[in-house]
């Protein structure tokens, strides 16, 4: 259970980094971004192309990968800021949606439906626990993730620059009347998370399964992690995303119980969901 779990922690690391991405888009720009992990896969697949077909060294494809996940993620992000700014947040939520399955589409045109032959960009053990063996990816992916939450608090809680993105956030007509550049702000905080996502994907990619469903689809175990923190509490996105890495991990050590890894993210979703409105119900139901 302890191997299991530890070796879990690179994909709570990948979580934990997503969760702290959709906590930020909810929080500043008012979205829940379904695509967050989709431009880290296209870019990611992107790299892969370079690589492989092009022949461009490993280093430097991955560099142009997390350059276009980003580019990706930015002009998502001025498309809606520019034509949907006063739209709700189920209606900018939802634009994403349709650009994840517009990147899954277009990978498998131009990639094909197979998993992508990844080259590490990380490799090896980092140290032993108790004879279990703690790989590189496992502590690079834990250690940016605290790093990434703690950053982006300090610097919305210590900076004029961050006083500008909350009061974005909060009052985003007021914050523009007052002279705040709100559209190159939220420009700015798109490109940001697409850079993250694509920087922790291309890390982790090659230890887990990398097709390009599977990786799009890490924004439902990342919401999950999210949604422990109401999508507001950037140390419970990264509580989140670990714990349930760490759990997926220990589960795949039990043969009776390796299928429910698959299901756990939705049992978490949809428990969480119903905790935050058992009041709402209870209300109801007096």
């Amino acid at each position: 259970m302890l191997q299991g779990a530890l070796a879990g922690l690179a994909a709570g690391g990948l979580y934990a980094v997503l969760a702290v991405c959709l906590t930020l888009m909810s929080r500043l720009v008012r979205v829940v971004n379904f695509a967050q992990s989709a431009t880290g896969m296209f870019g990611c697949y992107v790299a892969v192309w370079l690589s492989v077909d092009v022949g461009l060294p490993t280093w430097a494809a991955t560099v142009v990968g997390i350059v276009l996940g980003c580019g990706l993620s930015a002009l998502l992000g001025w498309i809606i800021s520019t034509w949907l700014a006063e739209a709700d947040i189920g209606t900018r939520s939802a634009v994403t949606v349709a650009v994840l399955l517009l990147l899954i589409s277009l990978s498998f045109i131009l990639f094909g439906n197979k998993p992508q032959p990844f080259h590490p960009i990380l490799d090896g053990p980092a140290f032993e626990v108790n004879g279990v063996v703690v790989s590189q990816v496992t502590v690079v992916t834990v250690v940016l993730s605290v790093v990434v939450a703690l950053g982006c608090r300090a610097l919305l809680s210590g900076t004029s620059f961050g006083l500008q993105l909350r009061a974005l956030s909060e009052r985003p007509t007021t914050a523009e009347l007052m002279g705040i550049p709100a559209k190159p702000l939220a420009v700015g905080v798109w490109a940001a998370t697409g850079l993250l996502s694509t920087l922790v994907i291309s890390i982790v990619a090659p230890s887990q399964s990398n097709d390009a469903t599977s990786l799009s689809m890490l924004v439902v175990p990342a919401a999950a992690a999210a949604l422990l923190g109401g999508f507001r509490r950037l140390d419970l996105a990264v509580v989140g995303g670990l714990v349930l890495g760490m759990a997926q991990g220990a589960l795949a050590q039990v043969d009776s119980l390796s299928v429910v890894r698959y299901f756990l993210p939705f049992l978490v979703v949809v428990g969480l969901l119903l905790w935050s409105q058992r009041k709402e119900v209870w209300d109801v139901a007096r």
